[in-house]
């Protein structure tokens, strides 16, 4: 079974199906080098490859992918230099001719892909996404209410996804790409 929205979640709560969680937010690597929850970032670096254009994390991807879908080909080419994902995060604010009914239409397709590629590419990162088995992948974030549920993994309402205030798209795209490569 592979939920892809809190709409789907909520139904298959109701039909008395229990489910596990994974919460993850933040993307910093421990020192270890071990593969944490946190390769689930957007700005997780691990580098992968597409049409002969490396891309740093999958934040670089989709701002990249943003820029050219609004025909920005100047700052597509500064996001593939930026180093961090917080100035490609920036980069993509200035995307002219933006059109959020256009964005809504394209980012989820492009963050699967982004990490359909990520993951395929890095085996240590694989492993660990098919390790999370059939758990719900939840980001955690407080502040993104897009791509995370807008609730920190703190949060006692988090455990009651009725209560989420996001849409958790980061993790539903982790969670289809995950199947995909199982």
């Amino acid at each position: 079974m592979l939920i892809q929205s809190n709409e789907e979640l909520l139904t298959t709560l109701s039909s008395g199906e229990t489910l596990e969680y994974l919460y993850f937010w933040g993307h910093r690597k421990p020192k270890s080098g071990e593969v944490t929850k946190s390769c689930f970032s957007q700005w997780y670096e691990a580098e992968f490859v597409e049409n002969g254009l490396t891309f740093k994390t999958a934040e670089h991807y989709m701002m990249f992918s943003k820029a050219k879908l609004f025909k920005n080909e100047e700052i597509a080419k500064r996001i593939l230099i930026s180093e961090l994902p917080s100035q490609v995060k920036q980069l993509g604010r200035e995307v002219t001719g933006f059109k959020e009914n256009v964005w809504n239409q394209h980012r989820y397709n492009i963050v699967c892909r982004a990490n359909f590629l990520k993951f395929n590419q890095n085996k240590e990162l694989l492993e660990y996404l098919k390790n999370s088995g059939s758990t719900i992948l939840v980001e955690a974030s407080p502040v993104d209410t897009v791509w995370g549920v807008g609730l920190a993994a703190d949060n006692i309402d988090i455990h009651d996804s009725r209560k989420w205030v996001g849409l958790n798209l980061l993790g539903y795209a982790l969670m289809w790409v995950r199947k995909q490569l199982i």
